[in-house]
Order: structure tokens, then C-alpha cells, then sequence
């Protein structure tokens, strides 16, 4: 069923708030990981390359006032993240990697995505847009890959990163939700860094 509209040349991720929900609906009602991985790729490949180029470039402003080097080192994660999984949703959809994923989804699954619908819903089209794709991205590597949401080597102010050790995923800031990045923290299948030397 096609739902969407186009909200900008080479896109047609949902944009209006009638349409985010009804595709956050959707999502929340997969029950493997298959289906939600197969729900996800249809939406983020309705996306454009020039999504994910204005993404890098909304978060690039967002960072301003970081020193040149952590801002370089985050940019440079960041890109490779988003490029990176976009990448990967399109492999395992062409490659129908997603039917074998009978394997049902995490509980919390459902409750993510009536967050991404209430935090997608401003009404401001090309906003809500770059949110949309930004959480379907990182609900993918949640519930569909079972990794973080940050990527490993993510780096953090004081010096922490996303680790993976012996498969085990760990971060510095899994643990600290009301400060950084709390839409994706509940929903992380990291474990808290032990002894994390993050401050802030």
C-alpha cells in the first residue's frame, strides 16, 4: 500500500504527521525481526541520497562549538555510520536476507516506535523527515542487527567509546539517558561501560 508523498525531489520517506504515524503503526506491528527489518528497508530506500547528505550537514551545524578535532573525529563516525547502514539495509534487501529472521522482535520494539511517532510529528515536513530516517537507521541496528544505536568507536567527551568486546557491545553513556541522547538509550542493547569515565 503506498501511503507517502513526495516531500522533496528523490525522496519519498513520510513527511506529514498522518503519515508518519500510520508508517510508525506499521513498524510497531512486526513481530520478527524479518518483517521489521522488510518494513524498514521499504521506507528508508524511499529515501534520496540527498537525505542522508542533508543529514551529515544538519548534524555538522549541531556541533559547532566542539573543539576541531572532536568535531572532526564525530563527523567523520557519524558519516560512516549513517552511509554505512543505509548501505546495509539495501544489501540485506536485495539479498533477501531478511525472510530466514523469524526470531521475534525485542518487547520494547513497539514502545520505540510510538516514541519516533511522537517525536516525529511537529508538522515541520523537512524536520520530521530527517528525524524519521535518523531513528529508522538506528532501529535497525537496535532490533533488526541486535548492535547499537551509536556506532562502535562512537567517541563521547572524556574520552569514552562504543566498544565491542568478545560480541558483547558496551558504552560509557548506556546508563545515563536523561543526558545524552535519551530517545535511544532505553532501547540500546549495549551494556554500561564498567567503570565508564564519562562525567557530564
Amino acid at each position: 500500500m503506498r501511503f507517502f508523498r513526495t516531500p522533496s525531489a528523490g525522496s519519498t520517506l513520510p513527511a506529514t504527521p498522518d503519515e508518519i504515524r500510520s508508517a510508525c503503526t506499521r513498524l510497531s506491528g512486526q513481530e520478527t525481526r524479518g518483517a521489521l527489518g522488510s518494513a524498514i528497508a521499504t521506507l528508508v530506500l524511499a529515501s534520496s541520497p540527498r537525505d542522508l547528505q542533508q543529514m551529515r550537514w544538519n548534524f555538522s551545524a549541531q556541533i559547532q562549538d566542539y573543539t576541531p578535532e572532536y568535531r572532526k573525529l564525530l563527523e567523520e563516525t557519524i558519516t560512516a555510520h549513517l552511509h554505512g547502514t543505509f548501505q546495509q539495509v539495501r544489501l540485506m534487501n536485495q539479498q533477501g536476507a531478511f525472510a530466514p529472521m523469524t526470531d521475534p522482535v525485542a518487547p520494547d520494539a513497539p514502545a520505540y516506535w510510538e516514541m519516533v511517532a511522537s517525536r516525529c510529528t511537529t508538522g515541520r515536513e523537512e524536520g520530521d523527515r530527517f528525524r524519521l530516517l535518523k531513528y529508522l537507521l538506528s532501529g535497525f541496528c537496535m532490533f533488526v542487527q541486535r548492535i547499537p544505536g551509536h556506532p562502535v568507536g562512537m567517541p563521547f567527551p572524556g574520552g569514552d567509546r562504543v566498544d565491542c568486546i568478545d560480541g558483547v557491545y558496551y558504552c560509557p553513556v548506556r546508563t545515563k539517558a536523561n543526558d545524552v541522547d535519551a530517545a535511544l538509550c532505553p532501547y540500546c542493547p549495549a551494556l554500561q561501560t564498567p567503570e565508564s569515565g564519562y562525567l557530564k
